[in-house]
């Protein structure tokens, strides 16, 4: 069992997580000024990925760019991993694949003090990336646990390239939020990826 096994109703039973659907959940962050350049540069990709329109195409010229400058925007002080294997309960299923990981230490050396998972919607579908998202997350909060990291929430994300949603793990509750964020306005989506790490940043540091 890996963690493109699960599905909503088995993540619910095994880990006792309570799932809400909210609006609004991420609106109150401050939507930050990117970079001209990188506005142009992602102008100029977008249209190709869709072109294209296979996983590939959108995870190397959408996904990954965002992610990126997310992590310019701070100072290349968080690790960014991309196609790794994230082992952390192989006896609850949690390991195998994942399509991006954002860490609060800088180093890259191996994954630690995990906030963000990030999944790449199969065949456009969002919803089915929910079930994934949710168990990395799970399994990310398990690593800060035992490595004693304060990381109150973890978060995460599933995008299609075009549309991104937003979700988050606060103990047992997952927040999804109904609120979709898309590429065309690419601020929004870099200024609560922003915001969500600096606040577990901030909170780490206490």
């Amino acid at each position: 069992m890996a963690y493109s096994d699960f599905t909503l109703e088995r993540i619910t039973k095994i880990f006792g997580i309570n799932i809400e659907e909210r609006t609004n959940v991420f609106t109150a962050f401050d939507q930050l000024t990117v970079d001209a350049f990188f506005i142009k540069y992602l102008q100029n990709n977008i249209p190709l990925a869709q072109a294209i329109s296979t996983e590939k195409a959108k995870s190397e010229m959408i996904i990954a760019p965002v992610l990126i400058e997310v992590r310019r925007l701070l100072d290349n002080k968080i690790s960014l991993f991309s196609g790794i294997d994230f082992n952390v309960n192989i006896e609850q299923g949690l390991n195998g694949f994942c399509d991006f990981l954002i860490g609060l230490s800088s180093q890259q050396l191996y994954v630690t003090s995990p906030v963000i998972a990030l999944v790449e919607a199969k065949n456009d579908n969002l919803k089915q990336g929910f079930a994934q998202c949710i168990a990395e997350m799970i399994a990310a909060a398990q690593l800060n646990q035992s490595e004693g990291n304060n990381v109150e929430n973890i978060y995460g994300c599933v995008t299609n390239g075009n549309q991104w949603v937003f979700l988050q793990l606060t103990g047992n509750l997952v927040v999804v939020d109904l609120d979709e964020y898309y590429i065309n306005q690419p601020e929004k989506i870099i200024s609560v990826f922003v915001s969500l790490i600096k606040s577990e940043s901030n909170r780490k540091q206490i």
